[in-house]
């Protein structure tokens, strides 16, 4: 669906049309079979006197058109190698214009006839909906995409949004050499592992504050990917959103505030695909991947891609081996107005002696990471994780100027663990093998439906959102504790397989129901130079628990209202500066296994955040640089007490300067 917006063009143009006008018409052939005079282009999306001025900048040709014409008119963009009356014809793709040769190198734009309607649509193997066109447009170097996923406020330029963004590509991925999430996200300044890469499970921190996996949205839909980590042989992109993103993409399960990540499957392509890339790494890990995409049916409209994983053998780390699954298939229909996508996948990973994060004690130092060699974990210790999901989406151009959407999906997933902590409680790296078993049983279930329309008031355009989302996640755990011994981080010690245990935990489910509605309005002044993002969600977070059968008095239901808001102003089209305020609204706290009120649930808390920033886009290289502070309440677990909870107030103050693109040929940057 291709956004309608309010632009006017200069008014030198308006007055070269009036010189124009008595020139004899002259219709384009649409027929791009003479490839002479192509060259590379560059336009990014958004209104169509803004694509079309950049590009018969690009072009060097002379362009005059009626304001009234355009006014309220978007184009998708484009990006690759184009004839410029192919290029014009792409960006007028849906517009209802036609362009109009008036002499050399001069056009102007005229209401295409009806009859010629036809005769300007380009084959329809190249077309489809505006967000699988240009959320895809990669940016010089093909590492960053120009445009990311922004939950119910749709896709958008990096360059038109008041938030700090980084979309990641597949080709970033496969560059990397990434399997995972956390392979990925090396790349970004802002984002960082917190677990040990031969760990159970991958978390992360984002501006310094944690995010779960749990946390990361699959399209847009928070809980259905998989609970410990995140295969990217089925990603086409990641969107990493910096900062408190409550407004645009709802409560998320864990409540993580620093940020957001979103993960978009893939969809099979105009050509056709398959691929099959085989790996070798560390010690003896050996693996193959296959990817295979096919369109059919008239015009192409429906589309499947299967990508599968198999991956096995010891890693680098002693007495350590990871055996991996991934099968994801997507299924997805790009008609004029309707688009339809469905993603089923299944993923499994079995780890011998995964490594735990390492904590330290009130009267030990931090370790030097470089001074442990062995692998600290017992060799009996394992991991085991079955995750299936799905989940389908659907958009619907009601008119040209309003777009309902909507999705739904759920994941169901196994855990079991026999695991240890490894909590150092001196200088000589010393700290107690504590075997535990642990199980965990998850059922998700997920819904959004929105609705997007554009329109103007005199000179100001709008893009309104209106979107509700409902999201449902019950889980148990149940386990066991074994028999004490001693080890040594630099030194392991080698202790027996655990048999009887000494402790029977209790079996404890939990049920989360978030539900929301958001309402946003994107302002355009200026000919949409100064943007202006206001909007406020409503949030209802209710959550109860049992012990052994018998309901906790620490469930609640709550429910809170969060503004937000984002300004940006286009100083020129290449330089941007914005700042936003955004609020966070988390689920309360869970007090983790080594306090003694372990599982014990406190009630949501609120965060905010103030960020400025700017942007600058020198076509083949970009780069980003903010300055922010979120606040939230402060949790911690009382040294001498063990006792976790609310402990005063945690500021988070930081700068950021990130930059992509290929300056030179041959040449890409990707950091910060």
């Amino acid at each position: 669906m291709s956004a309608v917006s309010s632009y006017r063009l200069r008014p030198l143009l308006h007055f070269s049309l009036l010189l124009t006008l008595s020139s004899s018409p002259l219709f384009i052939s649409t027929s791009w079979a003479d490839t002479s005079g192509r060259r590379a282009y560059e336009v990014p999306a958004g209104s169509l006197s803004a694509a079309l001025t950049r590009f018969a900048g690009q072009a060097g040709v002379n362009l005059s058109v009626d304001p009234a014409l355009v006014n309220g008119r978007n184009s998708s963009g484009l990006s690759g190698e184009f004839a410029v009356e192919e290029g014009f014809a792409r960006l007028l793709q849906g517009s209802g214009l036609q362009l109009m040769p008036v002499g050399e190198q001069a056009y102007t734009l005229i209401p295409a006839p009806e009859s010629a309607s036809a005769g300007l649509q380009l084959a329809p193997t190249s077309i489809v909906g505006d967000s699988e066109v240009t959320d895809g447009q990669e940016y010089a170097g093909g590492q960053v995409a120009r445009k990311g996923s922004q939950g119910m406020l749709g896709s958008r330029d990096f360059m038109e949004t008041p938030f700090s963004m980084t979309t990641y590509t597949k080709d970033a991925v496969k560059n990397q050499q990434a399997r995972t999430l956390g392979d990925l996200i090396a790349s970004d300044p802002s984002v960082r592992a917190t677990n040990p890469a031969g760990g159970r499970y991958e978390q992360f921190t984002i501006r310094g504050l944690s995010l779960f996996n749990s946390d990361v949205s699959y399209n847009g839909l928070y809980g259905i990917l998989p609970t410990y980590t995140i295969d990217m042989e089925m990603a086409e992109r990641v969107d990493i959103l910096k900062g408190p993103s409550q407004l645009i993409n709802g409560i998320s399960p864990r409540g993580s505030v620093g940020g957001g990540i979103n993960v978009v499957p893939k969809r099979a392509t105009d050509k056709p695909i398959t691929e099959l890339t085989t790996s070798y790494a560390s010690k003896g890990q050996v693996g193959a991947a296959v990817d295979v995409a096919r369109r059919f049916g008239e015009g192409d409209k429906f589309g499947i891609r299967f990508n599968g994983v198999k991956q096995s053998g010891d890693t680098e780390w002693d007495h350590q081996s990871v055996d991996r699954d991934m099968a994801v298939l997507g299924l997805d229909f790009r008609g004029d107005r309707l688009r339809l996508s469905t993603d089923i996948g299944h993923t499994e990973r079995d780890t011998d002696a995964p490594q735990e994060r390492v904590q330290v004690g009130a009267n030990a130092k931090v370790p030097n990471a470089n001074d442990v060699r062995d692998n600290y974990a017992q060799s009996w210790s394992k991991a085991r994780t079955k995750d299936t999901f799905g989940a389908v989406n659907a958009e619907y151009d009601l008119s040209d100027s309003v777009m309902l959407y909507g999705g739904v999906g759920a994941r169901k997933s196994n855990h079991d663990f026999l695991r240890h902590a490894v909590s150092v409680t001196n200088d000589a790296g010393d700290f107690s093998v504590q075997p535990r078993d642990f199980t965990r049983d998850e059922n998700v279930r997920t819904a959004t439906a929105g609705a997007r329309s554009w329109f103007t008031t005199g000179p100001v355009s709008h893009e309104v959102n209106l979107a509700a989302s409902y999201f449902y996640m019950d889980f148990e755990n149940g386990g066991a504790r074994y028999a004490a011994a001693p080890s040594n981080l630099y030194n392991p010690v080698d202790t027996p397989t655990p048999s009887n245990p000494t402790r029977t935990d209790s079996k404890v489910y939990t049920e989360n129901r978030f539900s929301g509605v958001a309402l946003t309005d994107t302002l355009g002044f200026f000919e949409d130079r100064l943007l202006l993002t206001l909007g406020a969600r409503w949030q209802r977070v209710k959550v109860d628990d049992w012990t052994d059968d018998v309901k906790g008095d620490t469930a609640y239901d709550e429910e809170k209202v969060s503004p937000s808001g984002g300004i940006l102003y286009k100083v020129t089209d290449d330089f941007s500066v914005y700042a936003n305020y955004m609020e966070g609204l988390s689920q309360g706290k869970i007090a983790p296994s080594t306090s003694v009120n372990e599982d014990q649930i406190f009630p949501p808390f609120v965060s905010r955040q103030v960020e400025v920033g700017a942007k600058y886009d020198l076509g083949s290289f970009a780069f980003t640089a903010s300055v922010f502070r979120i606040k939230q309440p402060a949790y911690d677990t009382n040294t001498t007490s063990r006792v976790f909870g609310p402990n005063g107030k945690r500021r988070n103050d930081g700068v950021e300067l990130t930059m992509f693109g290929e300056p030179m040929k041959g040449f890409r940057l990707l950091g910060g």
